[in-house]
């Protein structure tokens, strides 16, 4: 038993100095200034001509940087912490994964619900929606244009299958820690988007080889 105690106040003393660390960075002057950088390149898009509200537009969204981060770490310290406490009792930890995972998500939720209330404030859907692919390093518009000069022949309905994939994965992406993460979910609905045109008939090894050579003889 005294064993036991042990290793219990171990791990929470583990976890406790994750979350330390974790809080840490939010009050770290590099790490702000770094969060700050991004947030200002991506508010020089949004065309904002008050100073006021883009300054308001940049904390808030720095602040999402910090607050993202510091979640996921805390989440993550939570999982090992377990992970660790369960480590012979797989039917437990594989029940207590499941539960900590829900409530994560919830946590997210929230955190994405406050976040883009407060953007709301100041920006219109078109801004809103900047930011999301300023936060995803535009992944979702850019591989949109790649699909549409790489297929030029998508009818109306596979283009409109293609966005609308792309920006549920943006969806997913934009509250994701971590630029693997972010790349990951939409690796997954590029997946999605391939096997869908690879089932209308569309040979996608063909057409990126094809764009491909036309992009080096244009770079010649």
């Amino acid at each position: 038993m005294k064993n036991i105690r042990n290793l219990i106040l171990l791990l929470s003393a583990f976890c406790f100095f994750q979350i330390l660390e974790a809080n840490a960075q939010d009050t770290d002057p590099e790490y702000i200034k770094v969060t700050l950088e991004r947030a200002d390149k991506i508010v020089q898009t949004l065309d904002i001509s008050e100073e006021t509200k883009k300054e308001r537009v940049k904390q808030n969204i720095a602040k999402q940087y910090r607050n993202l981060s510091s979640l996921h770490d805390k989440q993550s310290a939570r999982l090992d912490a377990e992970k660790k406490a369960l480590k012979g009792s797989p039917e437990k930890w594989e029940k207590k994964k499941e539960s900590l995972e829900k409530k994560s998500q919830k946590e997210l939720n929230k955190l994405r619900k406050s976040f883009l209330s407060k953007l709301k404030k100041d920006l219109n859907d078109e801004q809103v929606t900047e930011v999301k692919n300023g936060l995803t390093y535009h992944v979702a518009p850019n591989t949109y244009q790649v699909y549409l000069e790489m297929l030029p022949d998508l009818t109306t309905d596979q283009k409109e299958f293609v966005k609308k994939n792309l920006e549920e994965a943006r969806e997913h992406a934009f509250m994701a820690g971590s630029s693997k993460d972010k790349h990951g979910w939409f690796g997954k609905y590029k997946g999605r988007i391939n096997n869908y045109l690879a089932s209308e008939g569309y040979n996608l090894k063909e057409a990126s080889e094809i764009m491909e050579a036309k992009m080096r003889d244009k770079n010649k």
